[in-house]
């Protein structure tokens, strides 16, 4: 019973089911092959359209500093910001700062005080001094009244003698008169017309008239003397003059020297300038010849004038030749590098420095703002010309495989959702296979540096994409 129900069971192979199976039609499985590759075109269409495309390098376009478009298109060279006038202000005598009045960053007028010292000594000696050339010029003046005294007393001396002389002479006629009526008085006596009595009264005026004649004559003999005095006292006394002079000279020269002294003790600004350090602080001993190994310090404030602004810049033997004398170049601070400054080569170093194979230039602002300081940091670019330093401005760099020539034009492409678009540009210096864009794309833009040679306007193209890092 089992095993004729297992038999009803049984699939039955036998000719009739392969002739069912060989009658399917045969174009079934073209359809089902073609269907099969349609349904995989469908799914893989954007990845066989892509394959299709040509291939193209692109670089999107940055805005590059200014400083950087200038270096790739010119001779540069780095360097600092200095100043032409620069002071390391000092006294000229040594002292200790008892008043410092200025900061860093304060403005000074030339003559304007930056610091004092102590000066009391030096004062006291400046009074001392003025003191001395008082008295020294009432010297001159006693002197010169000691000389009209003097001169005056001659006069009188002079008239003195005159009456001397004058006395001497009335003496003398009456001398002689008594001596002509004494020998008259005599010769009468003897005649025996005379008397005694006449003869003695003749004799008696003849010996007073001989003896107011020699005081007459000494008094003469004195008034001569006192002259001789006189002259030599007036002598004297106009040697004093010139000698009095010299002593208020050289008065005058020690107050001058003393107020020099005290002046030393202020320390004054030389020109119009800034402050930019201070070296010492009030109380510090300060000297102008202080050593490396002295307590003392050497200087007070260092001071620059920003009007003498300037660049030092070390160019490479190699630029040199693209460095003349008055020649434009363009100065970016490390601070502000998309702010360029004119600038002008001013003076080239004679000599090079063979350690750092480099020569010093310096180059003069045209313009300067309250941006610039010392010592800051900056690149310098040499050109050729102005047209050529003013063309570097723009900020725009790519390589010059980027451009093609068309149609007499200047013509990048720009990829914008895969599709490459025409741009005619304007073009700056070139160098080191990169160019200045002036005009026609924008930083951001995608541009085509690599492609076929006949790229269109409008084609699709394919972009290649970057491997990951």
């Amino acid at each position: 019973m089992t095993e004729s129900r297992l038999q009803e069971l049984r699939i039955d192979r036998g000719p009739s089911s392969r002739v069912q199976r060989r009658t399917r039609p045969w174009w079934v499985k073209w359809v089902v092959v073609l269907a099969l590759v349609g349904l995989a075109a469908f799914l893989f269409r954007d990845k066989i359209t892509q394959s299709l495309l040509p291939v193209v390098q692109v670089e999107r376009v940055q805005q590059r500093s200014a400083a950087t478009v200038a270096a790739a298109t010119g001779a540069s060279a780095n360097g600092y910001i200095v100043a032409r006038t620069r002071a390391a202000l000092s006294a000229d005598t040594p002292g200790r700062i008892v008043a410092l009045d200025v900061t860093e960053g304060s403005v000074v007028k030339k003559g304007d005080v930056v610091a004092r010292l102590y000066a009391d000594e030096y004062a006291a000696a400046l009074r001392r001094a003025e003191a001395d050339l008082v008295a020294a010029t009432s010297g001159i003046e006693s002197a010169k009244a000691q000389v009209d005294a003097s001169a005056s007393q001659l006069d009188t001396l002079k008239a003195n003698i005159e009456a001397a002389q004058a006395e001497v002479a009335q003496s003398k006629a009456t001398s002689d008169w008594s001596k002509l009526s004494f020998d008259r008085a005599v010769r009468l006596l003897e005649s025996g017309v005379g008397t005694a009595d006449a003869r003695d009264r003749a004799q008696r005026d003849l010996l007073d008239a001989q003896a107011l004649q020699q005081g007459s004559a000494a008094r003469l003999v004195a008034a001569e003397k006192s002259l001789a005095a006189g002259e030599s006292q007036l002598i004297v006394a106009r040697t004093g003059v010139p000698e009095a002079e010299a002593r208020a000279a050289s008065a005058a020269a020690a107050r001058d020297l003393a107020r020099a002294t005290l002046d030393k003790t202020e320390v004054r600004a030389p020109f119009d300038g800034i402050v930019v350090l201070k070296d010492a602080e009030v109380g510090e001993v300060v000297s102008p010849n202080s050593q490396g190994g002295s307590n003392a310090r050497g200087s007070v404030v260092t001071m620059v004038d920003f009007a003498t602004l300037e660049v030092q810049a070390e160019v490479p033997e190699t630029s040199i030749a693209s460095v003349k004398i008055g020649g434009p170049a363009r100065i970016y601070l490390d601070a502000y590098p998309d702010a360029p400054y004119a600038g002008r080569v001013d003076r080239v170093w004679p000599t090079a420095n063979r350690t750092k194979a480099t020569v010093e230039v310096r180059v003069a602002f045209e313009q300067r703002d309250d941006k610039l300081r010392p010592e800051m940091g900056v690149r310098v670019v040499f050109h050729a010309d102005e047209a050529a330093a003013a063309a570097v401005e723009a900020t725009i760099l790519v390589p010059e495989s980027a451009v093609r020539p068309r149609d007499g034009r200047s013509t990048i492409f720009v990829v914008e959702d895969g599709t490459a678009r025409r741009r005619d540009v304007e073009l700056g210096p070139a160098r080191a296979k990169k160019v200045v864009v002036l005009k026609g794309i924008e930083p951001g833009d995608q541009i085509v540096v690599e492609g076929p040679a006949d790229l269109q306007d409008g084609a699709r193209v394919r972009v290649p994409a970057e491997p990951e890092s």
